[in-house]
């Protein structure tokens, strides 16, 4: 039997269920479906479509290069390529955003009137959506009892699953509406991208690299060097488990396998794994997550749309320097330190009252790890109007953030080398700095760094009674 391999968001072979069903029903045809037409607005950014093509090329490196592109809307695609191909079956490996899910509805429903047959699988997370639930059948709004309750006291996830030794593979044929990687334009025409990647060991054999990595220097350390982003103690898997090199079965069973039970630093690593899995809950039982406030009452904020506040923000020029080396480390790298994600996000909506959405989608477009599900609800969060969203009254200080968890200055200076001589004193904080020591430094404020563009004091005091002054219910 020759079987349709439809990759998605699982660009790996190793634990890969949908592949391992392919492989051991006959000769396996692996293809990618580049669907711009069906995602609409949630088609990716810029960024992932740079981390995609690269990941491509390995994927199409380990089947021998009989991976098969198309572009276009799998809908109409995958009914020509049975068609044409005379293929008996085709599996894929489930995705939860929910375009996806109504995409691929249609096209299990459309295949199964023709006989053909078609199999899904859970690659891609622990438990889905509609597995955790409360013990009276609804779902969870909180994420620690869906973690603590919800996912500890469910089953286990699988344990992964290794590959078969003998995939054999269908001869490649030349179809009518094939592709080649090229022809996805999945780079800008612009080489802006070059520096971002030079850092990442993009594809399985990268992933791999990067969990075991970690694994060795990271997670021994992991619950308080998380949120130093000068020390290499976050995982930096995001990437990974967004486009499938790694399987979140693969980085769990890992984890476990190298610290003890009980260890803070495992139990704190893998919460951060439910985060993600919450995230995902969410949008599938929400699935206007998005683009609306799950809280409705904030349906009556009043934002402030300020153009020239906005491109500050985007382009790490804000004047305080905690938030601009963030926005700066994520525009060269196409990544950001997760700390440094939630204090940018608490200035752009709380400091400068700008609308969570504009977060989210220069975010969307700027991240390597870009996923709709995690954006989506992580904006919710710190904006105050998400299922379990931060405090409105919870406005990180950038001044104090930096000192906190940048307190000798190294990650700062690195992304804003302006900086580089301010004293540790002042670095957060360079417009309260004697003149004789900004010149000492120098630094012109206005000219070779900008000035705080907005007061800290002035816009806390504002937000607060932006927020006192919604509803009290929606």
């Amino acid at each position: 039997m020759k079987t349709i391999m439809w990759f998605r968001q699982d660009l790996r072979l190793n634990d890969n269920p949908a592949l391992i069903e392919a492989a051991n029903s006959g000769r396996v045809m692996p293809i990618y479906i580049l669907d711009d037409i069906n995602s609409l607005s949630h088609k990716m950014g810029a960024a992932s479509r740079v981390w995609l093509h690269y990941s491509l090329i390995e994927l199409n490196k380990t089947l021998n290069g009989n991976l098969t592109f198309f572009k276009g809307a799998a809908d109409k695609l995958i009914p020509e390529i049975i068609e044409e191909t005379q293929t008996e079956k085709i599996v894929w490996n489930r995705c939860y955003e929910p375009w996806r899910i109504d995409r691929d509805t249609r096209i299990k429903k459309q295949l199964k009137e023709t006989k053909i047959g078609v199999k899904s699988f859970n690659g891609s997370l622990l438990w889905e959506p509609q597995q955790i639930q409360k013990s009276d059948g609804t779902h969870y709004r909180v994420f620690t009892p869906f973690y603590r309750k919800g996912c500890l006291g469910a089953a286990p996830p699988r344990a992964p699953e290794a590959l078969p030794s003998n995939i054999q593979f269908a001869e490649k044929l030349n179809l009518a509406k094939d592709c080649t990687l090229e022809e996805l334009e999945l780079l800008p025409k612009q080489a802006w991208y070059h520096s971002m990647i030079k850092d990442w060991k993009i594809g399985e054999v990268g992933a791999r690299d990067s969990l075991n990595e970690f694994l060795t220097k990271g997670i021994s350390s992991y619950k308080s060097g998380r949120n130093i982003p000068s020390q290499k103690s976050v995982s930096r898997l995001s990437p990974r488990l967004h486009f499938g090199e790694l399987s979140p079965n693969q980085i769990w069973y890992s984890a476990q396998q190298m610290l003890e039970p009980g260890d803070t630093n495992l139990d704190c690593f893998l919460s951060e794994l439910g985060w993600r899995e919450f995230s995902h809950h969410l949008h599938f039982h929400y699935p206007s997550l998005a683009n609306e406030n799950l809280n409705a009452k904030f349906n009556a904020f009043s934002w402030k749309t300020t153009i020239e506040s906005l491109k500050a923000w985007q382009k790490g020029m804000t004047g305080y320097p905690i938030v601009d080396a963030g926005m700066r480390e994520l525009y060269q790298t196409g990544y950001m330190h997760n700390r440094l994600r939630m204090v940018v996000g608490s200035f752009l909506v709380k400091n400068l009252l700008q609308h969570w959405h504009h977060g989210r989608d220069w975010f969307h477009n700027c991240l390597v790890d870009a996923d709709l599900c995690v954006n989506s609800a992580s904006w919710q969060w710190i904006a105050g109007c998400g299922a379990d969203a931060a405090p409105y009254f919870r406005i990180f200080n950038p001044v104090t953030q930096g000192e906190k968890f940048d307190s000798e200055g190294h990650y700062t200076k690195k992304w804003v080398p302006e900086l580089t001589n301010m004293p540790k004193k002042y670095l957060f904080c360079p417009w309260q700095a004697p003149s004789e020591i900004l010149e000492e430094s120098g630094v012109q404020l206005g000219k070779t760094y900008p000035m705080p563009i907005v007061d800290l004091k002035v816009s806390r005091e504002l937000a607060l009674q932006a927020f006192s002054d919604l509803p009290k219910t929606a």
